[in-house]
């Protein structure tokens, strides 16, 4: 099968992880991929497992970067003879409905998150013939709020690739860890509205190291268009390492003791057996759940490990989870956390549900 699959860019980030981890999975179940994006980090880990990767300027709505994406997405459906697009995020997904309808090529999509809805944005909004949604509540929301058909749309997974996520010996030589200190560790997207976790575990770090005894160290990593500003507000604290954009979250995951975040970074850590504290930003509509433990399973699960809906973050509340949790024994909490990723956010699963949608 010949299979295209097109996204915004391939930044660090939840959606594009997802992206590269399908587009190696389905070419080692056989299948020709080619990926489309703005371009990103991410590309070389494609081009190096031998993933085509193909640019268009997908990251926003100008109407000559919207003719252009049209013109070479449509260049390569009829080049590559593509018998499946398949589309992540909003302004792609337009985009390609725009190519499929020309070409009458299979196309679908997958929803990672809950967008804001309005009459114009709905307008210029397709989610296929057959939709994935990664959780029961975006789920629940596209049918909602985009009359989607039931039957049309189907949950998947975020696969997490437990060989490379697991507890392991590593050593990050170019990131200046205190193996004697309690350490702390948030990946994310670093843009103002996906910051807020950060600079709020930046407030509390130096009242976390006056009452943790053997002090803290907070490990920040991701880049975007908030970290200059995240920079000059560590300036003068020795405590805090901002990283900027890593492909090696998962060696930079086992110098940690905990994890704070959502999401898939939030999975990445229980596949690498580290108790995690999830809390989310409020310009996506996430909240705050706290330590993450057995009964907390089917609520993470539904909103897909992003605390969506639930009260705000609390630099207070965040402050005493973290020093419980560092007085807790973990190592059964963090065996936990990986038998959920393994049995539950295989890439096995996450392939399957796409061709399955493929073939279907």
């Amino acid at each position: 099968m010949n299979i295209l699959l097109v996204t915004m860019e391939m930044n660090i980030g939840g959606a594009e992880t997802h992206v590269l981890e399908l587009a190696l999975s389905l070419k080692a179940h056989g299948n020709n991929v080619y990926v489309v994006s703005s371009g990103g980090t991410l590309t070389l880990e494609l081009e190096k497992n031998g993933v085509k990767h193909i640019y268009a300027p997908l990251k926003d709505k100008k109407p000559s970067h919207m003719i252009e994406s049209i013109r070479t997405i449509r260049k390569l459906v009829e080049e590559y003879q593509i018998d499946v697009v398949h589309a992540h995020a909003r302004i792609p997904g337009f985009i390609c409905g725009i190519v499929c309808r020309q070409t009458h090529t299979h196309f679908v999509t997958t929803i990672h998150g809950i967008y804001r809805v309005n009459f114009l944005l709905k307008l210029l909004t397709n989610w296929g013939e057959k939709t994935l949604a990664v959780s029961k509540d975006i789920k629940e929301y596209a049918i909602r709020e985009y009359h989607l058909k039931p039957e049309n749309v189907f949950l998947t997974i975020n696969g997490i690739n437990t060989e490379k996520f697991r507890k392991k010996d590593a050593v990050v030589e170019d990131v200046r860890f205190n193996p004697s200190k309690f350490k702390i560790m948030h990946v994310s997207r670093l843009d103002k509205e996906s910051a807020e976790v950060a600079e709020a575990l930046m407030d509390i770090v130096d009242d976390l190291n006056d009452q943790i005894p053997e002090g803290v160290q907070l490990i920040i990593v991701g880049s975007g268009n908030h970290y200059e500003e995240l920079i000059k507000k560590s300036v003068g604290k020795g405590n805090i390492i901002l990283t900027g954009a890593r492909t090696d979250v998962d060696l930079l995951l086992n110098h940690a003791d905990m994890f704070v975040g959502v999401s898939r970074a939030a999975l990445e850590a229980m596949a690498s057996e580290l108790p995690v504290i999830l809390a989310g930003n409020s310009s996506y509509g996430q909240g705050y759940q706290g330590i993450f433990e057995k009964d907390m399973l089917e609520l993470s699960q539904n909103t897909n490990f992003t605390c969506r809906d639930l009260e705000k973050l609390s630099l207070e509340k965040l402050k005493q989870d973290i020093i419980k949790l560092r007085q807790e024994k973990t190592e059964e909490m963090g065996k936990y956390n990986r038998k959920i990723v393994e049995e539950s956010y295989s890439i096995e699963k996450m392939t399957q549900d796409a061709l399955g949608i493929y073939e279907g």
